[in-house]
């Protein structure tokens, strides 16, 4: 009897690993057929069963984007990788990526439904919306921007008032180090809160900080690896917890910010005469009422207002700390930016847009900084919305497609020294400021940066108020760091700095 239940248990045991097998020889049969490339799809780097390429990027150590850049040497600049089990095919070059977002830019004007923005903002607001309500949201936020000076000279009085708050902010160190991130992000976010809430916020206002702090802690955990996992598994990681829950609860803080925001403004609202982006929304919502093609509604105006911050300060702040940093590197540089402004603005009164045709070293060295700061080394994903032809390779529609501006904006056929800190690389042999078609750090084609026609102007206010009013340099006995934190933008590490009021 005991050698029978000994033969079946055998048999049993034997029977379990054998559908193991099979069911592991089966899953692996279909895993590869069905993501097996085809040969006109773009060539990449072999793929791991079911994980894809998840591994091969140095995605919690910032070197994403070199990784990719450095695949383009081997692959081509258009190959593809495997996330999980989608595939995204990765653009590098100037001429690559021009022809796929300018020339042939309504196949691209989508963003992928990647399942953790999805969770988080429901496919509404501006920057991951498509179709219809992204143009409409789009169209409506720029029309209406631009009626409060979005972008345009009468918007420069709000910059310049915020300035005078923030150099006082950095008189009150006294030439002491400090760190400049909470000075800088909030003089930055304060243009678009005025624009958006029809008002600014303290630099101690504690709810404005923690605002600040939410974003800064999303945007890293979004380019980490919980959140690629999350995008490429989003049943198992809905159930798991983690970093990826947190970021989810982060934008749902920043949601209830603005919703205060929104119950204030509905208190004493005037359809005639509105304010500020809000107002003119909530006149949107009451006209398109009856509409059966409208977007407007007070949940995606929560969404829209999320993104307008993300759109008009991360990418700004971070460029003007990067911009400490080089000035205090280069003192050399620093000083010749000075003196130029001193020649043709002098002391007496603040910079104007109009003086930027006529400071082209200082114009140099601000694009110089946004070009070798990085600070979109990746752009955002975008997704093909019909067959793409591109490099001889035929993409497939609804594949992501991630334009690697790092391959453009450090690119050794594009710029004379590309890893060097050169402003010569804007300046022709008269010292005149040119623009190579290679200086693309807002991307290009039709899902170009909503903000930057803010930024540009940001950008040159500050840098030449800062030039204007301090000298900048690191504490005694400590070196610049260049090195980057990682993130959806390109951040420098925490420092400090010394600014010596001149």
């Amino acid at each position: 009897m005991d050698s029978l239940f000994s033969v079946v248990g055998t048999y049993v045991n034997w029977d379990v690993k054998s559908l193991l097998v099979f069911i592991t020889i089966f899953v692996l049969t279909i895993d590869y057929i069905k993501n097996r490339r085809s040969a006109s799809f773009p060539p990449g780097p072999w793929a791991l069963p079911i994980l894809g390429n998840l591994f091969s990027l140095d995605l919690d150590r910032n070197g994403t984007h070199e990784n990719l850049t450095q695949f383009a040497e081997k692959y081509g600049d258009v190959y593809s990788l495997r996330m999980g089990q989608e595939w995204m095919v990765v653009l590098n070059g100037f001429e690559v990526l021009k022809e796929a977002l300018v020339n042939q830019g309504d196949c691209l004007a989508d963003r992928p439904p990647l399942p953790l923005c999805i969770d988080a903002c429901h496919g509404l607001g501006i920057i991951f919306s498509n179709g219809h309500s992204w143009k409409q949201q789009r169209r409506f936020a720029l029309s209406t921007l631009k009626y409060f000076g979005f972008g345009r000279r009468s918007l420069e009085p709000v910059v310049l008032d915020e300035l005078t708050f923030c150099l006082k902010q950095l008189k009150s160190f006294k030439g002491k180090p400090f760190n400049p991130h909470l000075p800088i992000h909030n003089a930055v976010s304060n243009i678009i809160c005025s624009l958006v809430f029809g008002h600014r916020f303290e630099y101690n206002n504690e709810k404005f900080r923690k605002l600040i702090g939410w974003f800064e802690s999303a945007l890293q955990i979004e380019a980490s690896i919980w959140a690629q996992l999350y995008n490429s598994f989003p049943w198992l990681m809905r159930c798991l917890p983690g970093p990826h829950k947190t970021v989810l609860q982060m934008w749902e803080d920043v949601r209830e910010f603005i919703r205060e925001e929104l119950k204030e403004h509905k208190q004493n609202w005037d359809p005639a005469d509105p304010r500020d982006y809000i107002d003119c929304y909530l006149k949107e919502i009451e006209m398109a009422k009856g509409q059966f093609d409208s977007t407007f509604d007070e949940e995606n105006l929560e969404l829209c207002v999320m993104d307008l911050f993300v759109a008009g300060s991360e990418s700004t702040s971070t460029t003007l700390r990067w911009a400490f940093l080089y000035m205090a590197k280069y003192p050399e540089i620093q000083a010749k930016v000075q003196a130029e402004i001193d020649a043709v603005i002098g002391q007496s009164r603040p910079p104007s847009t109009e003086d930027r045709v006529n400071l082209p070293y200082t114009d140099a060295v601000l694009h110089e900084i946004q070009r070798i700061g990085n600070v979109a080394p990746l752009s955002l994903p975008h997704m093909t919305n019909k067959d793409l032809q591109l490099g001889g390779y035929t993409i497939p529609k609804g594949v992501m497609i991630i334009p690697n501006l790092t391959s453009v904006l450090l690119n050794k056929k594009e710029w004379e020294t590309p890893y060097t800190f050169n402003p010569g690389h804007f300046l022709n042999k008269e010292g005149k400021f040119v623009k190579p078609a290679a200086f693309m750090p807002f991307s290009a084609g039709k899902r170009i940066c909503l903000g930057e026609n803010l930024a540009k102007m940001e950008l040159f206010l500050f840098f030449t108020s800062f030039m204007q009013n301090f000298t900048f340099s690191m504490p005694a006995g400590v070196k610049p760091v260049l090195d980057s934190c990682f993130g959806v933008t390109l951040a420098p590490h925490p420092y400090e700095i010394c600014a010596t009021s001149r």
